[in-house]
């Protein structure tokens, strides 16, 4: 009788902002609703902001995702908790509307390096290696819209300081319905403390 093996999945790895600084993020975004334009961008969620650090994409559960913990885990232990706050927007191209970061980007910046290096250590197919940008997307557009007022009008927001201390690996869900404007879904698969 064949094992049945588990599906893989859409991973990746990523610094999740605290609830008061979502709630922060939240008040200043929701003037950006009535700007002209706003309807046409699909906004994500908050409960969903991240920083992403590495993407996996679909990995396989038994082959590979143990030995990705294991050298995630690592990483997160070599890497000191920092400071960081939500600072300013930006945007690539018309597809995507971001809030930035601020604070410990070196560190950010290093525990990016290590998340990266788990996953092509642990044999995970990564894109090209990309420079790593700290950002948080806000609302993303398919057919490329004109984003620049949405970031001139939160270019001047300065969120609270908090320390990041964790690297959590997320799994996403992509929709099946079908329904046009459904998102992804995100669930934290396992976290680690940074620097114990």
């Amino acid at each position: 009788r064949p094992v049945r093996r588990r599906p893989a999945q859409r991973l990746f790895a990523a610094v999740l902002p605290p609830p008061s600084a979502v709630a922060e993020l939240r008040t200043a975004v929701a003037p950006l609703h009535a700007l002209p334009g706003a309807r046409d961008l699909r906004w994500t969620r908050p409960e969903d902001w991240h920083f992403t650090l590495a993407f996996y994409g679909d990995v396989p559960d038994e082959d590979v995702r143990p030995e990705l913990e294991a050298r995630l885990g690592r990483a997160a232990h070599r890497t000191e908790p920092f400071r960081l706050r939500v600072h300013g927007a930006g945007h690539f191209g018309g597809r995507a509307l971001w809030a930035g970061a601020a604070g410990g980007l070196d560190a950010l910046r290093l525990l990016a390096e290590r998340a990266d290096a788990a996953g092509r250590r642990s044999g995970v197919p990564l894109e090209e290696h990309r420079r790593f940008t700290p950002h948080l997307t806000l609302a993303r557009s398919r057919t490329g819209a004109e984003l620049r007022p949405f970031t001139e009008a939160l270019a001047g927001f300065e969120g609270q300081g908090w320390e990041a201390g964790e690297l959590s690996l997320v799994r996403s869900e992509l929709p099946h319905s079908g329904v046009p404007g459904e998102r992804p879904r995100y669930a934290v698969v396992r976290a680690w403390a940074l620097g114990r």
